[in-house]
């Protein structure tokens, strides 16, 4: 009889030394998870950081592109002005309007087009590190499963 306790007892505590080993396994599992997904956050975050201030830089200097654009506009509209008070004949004055009206709209095209650029290379740049964190983050995602 107290071998057979003895037995009982030794199976008891194998089973409860064998479902302790599992629970710590399982806990060591959610601890490196739980990292895991702190450090893919922080990638995260950064990349989305990185991202925001390459737009508010970018949106800057289209801005800043603009306000020069449309301060040649205003010079190039003041000098046709002033020659268009020294016209001495509606000939010349139609003439003068013509050019002006031409030398603007190819200026405005080429500026639509430079802006367009612009913000075509912008969008490239802002999505470049949420882009390169997709990457990183499906493989520790991949990763972080599998364990």
């Amino acid at each position: 009889m107290k071998n057979e306790a003895n037995q009982v007892a030794d199976r008891v505590q194998a089973a409860f030394g064998e479902a302790n080993e599992r629970a710590k396994g399982a806990f060591d599992r959610n601890v490196r998870f739980a990292e895991e997904v702190t450090e893919l956050t922080k990638g995260n975050v950064e990349a989305m950081v990185a991202s925001t201030k390459l737009a508010a830089k970018g949106v800057e200097r289209i801005g800043q592109d603009v306000a020069d654009f449309s301060r040649k506009s205003f010079e190039d509209a003041s000098a046709a002005l002033k020659s268009f008070a020294e016209v001495k004949s509606p000939t010349d004055f139609f003439r003068l309007q013509g050019e002006f009206a031409r030398t603007q709209f190819d200026a405005m095209i080429a500026e639509s087009s430079k802006l367009s650029e612009a913000v075509v290379k912008l969008a490239g740049e802002v999505a470049e590190p949420i882009t390169n964190r997709y990457s990183v983050a499906a493989e520790r995602v991949k990763n972080a499963v599998a364990l």
